[in-house]
């Protein structure tokens, strides 16, 4: 072990190979190859072992991998192997609930995952001799990220962040894990490291890794502006972070640009069509380039799964296709037996929106009046008012109890409870459905409608049309209301109750796998929510269990 001094006031980094640098040439295929080797062994170690035992993790306060990262990161992604936490009490109560897991993995709220993970690679014979007492949880701490950092280079450069609890320990145990793990394609020169403080650092070369660090001391990714900007939007910390800094978008951009150079020149050499279209346009290298970053977290919450995103709504389906508030009303207005359903809410002029943003992204060569001429001579529909009529305010599809697979297969869809409701002006609706239905033939009766106030309900089972037009109280219920975020603003609504008509889903897989349905028959609900609110798109996914 040996240090290299930085100066007076810098700090002292700890290289491997004794001080030596690590890897070899730049641009170095075997390097690069053994570079590769050791990376994917440590990223199983403190990351791909944390995805496998990530729903037993939480992310706990304390100082996190952003702290060892400088500012100019692109992207980063943490993830805690702490094994205390309330966040890894709820993981596990979660997940003994499935007889898979419960049969399969001896896991218990005290134990140590390093160890339990070390313990299954040298069961498999990946590290064999490796000593997880001697050799790692001497230094090992409990977090990590990886991340891709802006080093001034063509490209970005991938890191492993490793938390430490003893720097020399460190030094010894990368090593001993080099050696140990990395087979006859690893050696000393395989990859480097800078251990600094309570992070070890490492990347492809020592001079990587050393800019990391002294990076890393003129700012710091978590005190960045964006990324604790759009971590906090993300909401409450979890057992995963992830984010995408602003640079991102430019770096995809660029990318873009170089591949669509490429394909031009392609085209002068002939090795390609020249009529081919570019899959990328420059609008939407503009759109890239205008990414102003995303942050996601992965967290569990009173015995829920949970997915919280907050991203830059130019980038937003619901911005780029016009949805607006309305989803959630409709789709808590259904009735109280209801199996699932999707529903969005529409924003004026919604249709021309997304048909400018077609036209404009996807590199048309016909403008946006030219194309919505082209695709209402193609419908029979006068378009945008139509379409826009079709679909009102809001629109929720919806499936109710009774779903009956076989009964669906011998008498057709007029078997299945499945409708639309559509809130907005009923004789628009109406009069937009009937340019529909004259193109149907005699598969018209599917839309038949009943009207109830400013909703229209429609579909090809009519007691299910009736059971639509009467209505209920979806959004009182308890699993409704466990899974659809509080947003009473949104855009987009996705529920299914699991639950609902006798467990349909694992009824339906017992008929086919009994152990199949033993394993779902704990599910609960699930939903999706997105809004968008003060110039930021979020959306939360929540799973829960009986």
């Amino acid at each position: 072990m040996s240090t290299t001094p930085q100066g007076p006031s810098g700090p002292e980094y700890l290289e491997s190979s004794a001080g030596s640098p690590v890897a070899g040439p730049a641009g170095s295929s075997d390097s690069r190859k053994r570079v590769i080797v050791l990376g994917g062994i440590l990223g199983l170690l403190a990351v791909g072992g944390g995805a496998a035992w990530a729903a037993s993790s939480f992310l706990s306060t304390g100082d996190q991998p952003a702290r060892a990262l400088p500012a100019s990161t692109i992207a980063y992604a943490s993830l805690d192997l702490d094994p205390s936490g309330e966040q890894k009490i709820e993981a596990i109560r979660t997940l003994r609930k499935f007889p898979a897991f419960a049969d399969n993995v001896d896991l218990d709220t005290d134990d140590d995952l390093r160890e339990r993970l070390f313990t299954e690679l040298t069961e498999s014979g990946e590290c064999e001799g490796l000593d997880y007492a001697a050799d790692v949880e001497p230094w090992m701490g409990d977090r990590a990220a990886v991340a891709a950092i802006d080093t001034g280079a063509e490209t970005p450069a991938p890191v492993l962040v490793l938390q430490v609890s003893d720097a020399g320990a460190a030094e010894d145990g990368l090593a001993t894990l080099q050696e140990t793990c990395g087979g006859d394609e690893v050696d000393s020169t395989t990859a480097a490291w800078t251990v600094e403080g309570d992070w070890a650092v490492i990347g492809e070369t020592v001079e990587i890794t050393d800019q990391v660090v002294a990076d890393a001391e003129e700012g710091t990714l978590a005190d960045d502006g964006d990324f604790q900007r759009w971590t906090e939007e993300a909401g409450d910390p979890g057992i995963v972070s992830m984010y995408a800094a602003p640079a991102a978008g430019q770096y995809l951009a660029d990318m873009f640009g170089i591949y669509g150079e490429s394909l031009d020149s392609m085209r002068g050499m002939g090795e390609i069509d020249p009529g081919t279209t570019d899959s990328v346009t420059p609008e939407m290298e503009k759109a890239f380039a205008d990414f102003r970053g995303a942050a996601i977290t992965v967290r569990f919450d009173d015995g829920a799964l949970e997915v919280e995103t907050a991203a830059d709504p130019g980038q937003s389906m619901m911005a780029m296709s016009g949805l607006d508030q309305g989803g959630s009303e409709l789709v808590s207005d259904l009735p109280d037996d209801t199996v699932a359903a999707f529903a969005l809410g529409f924003s004026d002029g919604w249709f021309t929106e997304m048909v400018d943003t077609f036209a404009e992204l996807g590199g048309a060569e016909m403008t946006s009046d030219e194309l919505m001429a082209e695709m209402s001579e193609a419908s029979g529909l006068d378009l945008p008012t139509d379409a826009e009529a079709l679909v009102g305010d809001a629109m929720a599809v919806s499936m109710g109890s009774g779903f009956d697979m076989e009964a669906f297969f011998n008498g057709g869809p007029g078997e299945l409870p499945v409708g639309v409701t559509i809130q907005g002006d009923p004789d628009a609706i109406q009069g937009a459905l009937d340019k529909v239905a004259a193109q149907m033939g005699p598969d018209a009766d599917m839309l038949e409608t009943e009207v109830e106030g400013d909703r229209v309900t429609l579909s090809p089972n009519a007691d299910y049309r009736a059971t639509l037009a009467g209505g209920g109280s979806l959004g009182e219920s308890e699993a409704f209301d466990e899974v659809v975020e509080d947003a009473d603003e949104a855009a987009a609504v996705l529920f299914v109750d699991f639950d609902a008509d006798d467990n349909w889903l694992a009824r339906l897989a017992g008929e086919e796998d009994p152990e199949i349905a033993e394993n779902i028959e704990p599910l609960s609900a699930f939903g999706v929510t997105g809004w968008l609110e003060d110039g930021v798109s979020h959306s939360v996914v929540k799973l829960t269990t009986d």
